[in-house]
């Protein structure tokens, strides 16, 4: 998960617009992942400081993060742990479910993929 720490001087709409980012979302897939339009997600992000608290749970869950830090009121590290994107996630359990073969064929892709960035010094070891 990408770090991000809040600060005094953003509003909520600033804070999610930066946690979506940090996410690797774009307004669209955000919207899609919680079942709403993408105006909605646009108009929390530059219109409104008072969200429902509803809309806090759903988007904490997604963006992986706790309703506290979309309020600013501390980091963004679900506590202090690093975590899964939910999308991540979603993504291996989905592999998990696959016979051997193709688990073993997926797993075998990531890991080359892993081997090359390291080589190249731009990955950290496992």
């Amino acid at each position: 998960m990408t770090k991000y720490i809040a600060t005094d001087t953003e509003g909520f709409g600033e804070r999610l617009a930066l946690l979506r980012k940090a996410t690797g979302y774009t307004q669209e897939q955000l919207a899609a992942e919680l079942g709403i339009s993408r105006r909605r997600i646009a108009y929390y992000e530059a219109e409104s400081d008072h969200p429902p608290v509803g809309f806090l749970t759903d988007l904490a869950r997604v963006l992986n993060t706790t309703t506290d830090a979309l309020l600013g009121q501390q980091d963004g590290a679900r506590n202090g742990k690093l975590s899964l994107s939910p999308r991540l996630e979603r993504r291996l359990k989905q592999i998990e479910r696959l016979s051997p073969k193709p688990t073993q064929q997926l797993i075998s892709i990531i890991d080359s993929f892993i081997a090359a960035e390291q080589l190249r010094g731009n990955g950290r070891a496992p």
